[in-house]
């Protein structure tokens, strides 16, 4: 029986955390929400929901990922798969059988949900976002002969690949640090186009100029980085 874990980095997300955990498939072994100094009941909820909570008080994505990755380390029993999913809502979490079937069924190591323009709500991704998406894509096709079409946040990735990516990125480089990562160690990847909806409550990056520039800013800086040590 295959072991799937969810990690759900999670600030202010009260109103949609329980929708989100309610969704998920039954394949899957335990959700870990990480509540990022949610000043709100994200960690009540999420906790009456049946996840498991962590806290992470260093302010950043990565930081909220890489500390379920922490709680999953110290568990006897490791986990076949990860999925990392929003809780916002935005993605919707029945399809997280989608995403990982290309690993139970056909052994690759590595998706992505991708938010194709015929499956997205209307408004559900911003213009930043939408061109950000298509530049960083672009670029890593330019650079490294990628495949992909999208950063998307909904993805599923072998337990044993993720350790080996050694993912550092503690704020809005998560994504993007682990696309370039497995192409570089040339891991096997495919994209699995799923729907996407306007989430609930504002986003703390594309929603604001701020965090639109910072993770622009980070995700060019990874794949130049990696352009230069490749």
């Amino acid at each position: 029986m295959t072991q799937i874990k969810v990690i759900i980095p999670a600030y202010n997300e009260a109103d949609s955390i329980t929708h989100v955990i309610k969704a998920i498939p039954d394949i899957v072994n335990e959700v870990i929400v990480v509540s990022n100094n949610s000043t709100d009941d994200t960690e009540i909820n999420a906790r009456n929901a049946g996840a498991t909570v962590l806290k992470e008080t260093n302010k950043g994505y990565g930081y909220a990922c890489l500390k379920g990755m922490e709680y999953i380390a110290n568990q006897t029993k490791k986990p076949d798969i990860i999925v990392f999913l929003d809780g916002d809502y935005s993605d919707y979490p029945e399809e997280l059988t989608k995403i990982v079937s290309p690993i139970i069924n056909d052994n690759l190591d590595f998706v992505i949900g991708a938010r194709v323009k015929e499956l997205r709500e209307a408004g559900s991704m911003t213009m930043p976002q939408i061109f950000g998406n298509w530049l960083a894509t672009t670029l890593m096709s330019l650079f490294f002969n990628a495949k992909f079409t999208d950063l998307g946040p909904f993805r599923a990735i072998k337990y044993n690949k993720l350790l080996a990516l050694n993912m550092e990125d503690k704020t809005y480089g998560w994504t993007v640090e682990m696309q370039l990562k497995a192409l570089k160690q040339k891991l096997s990847y495919t994209e699995v186009p799923v729907n996407y909806r306007n989430r609930i409550g504002v986003s703390k990056v594309s929603g604001t100029v701020k965090g639109a520039i910072f993770a622009g800013a980070k995700i060019l800086g990874w794949i130049f980085k990696y352009s230069i040590k490749k």
